[in-house]
């Protein structure tokens, strides 16, 4: 096991549990997200992008230093790694 400094394993826990629930919030609908729609129409890494720069702008002002906005921010990064690798990565191995 590693010796995080900065608590990495309880903050990439309390992600998947983050994620996880917006599974099952209003962000889904008849089982597709939105983003999934965004992503099928060649936005994805606009969306995803557009709102890590929003929610990071948003840090620290709407209900203050707002623990959810960072874990927005992170779970957009994630959908922006799947694109990534869904367009980049995919298109390399053609």
């Amino acid at each position: 096991m590693f010796d995080y400094k900065f608590n990495e394993d309880a903050n990439i826990d309390e992600l998947q549990e983050y994620v996880d629930n917006t599974y099952s919030q209003h962000y889904s609908t008849n089982k597709y997200q939105a983003g999934e729609f965004i992503i099928d129409a060649g936005h994805g890494m606009g969306f995803a992008i557009g709102n890590i720069m929003k929610y990071a702008q948003r840090y620290g002002k709407k209900d203050g230093c707002n623990r959810k906005d960072l874990m927005k921010i992170m779970h957009y990064a994630l959908m922006a790694l799947y694109v990534h690798d869904k367009e980049v990565i995919n298109n390399d191995e053609l």
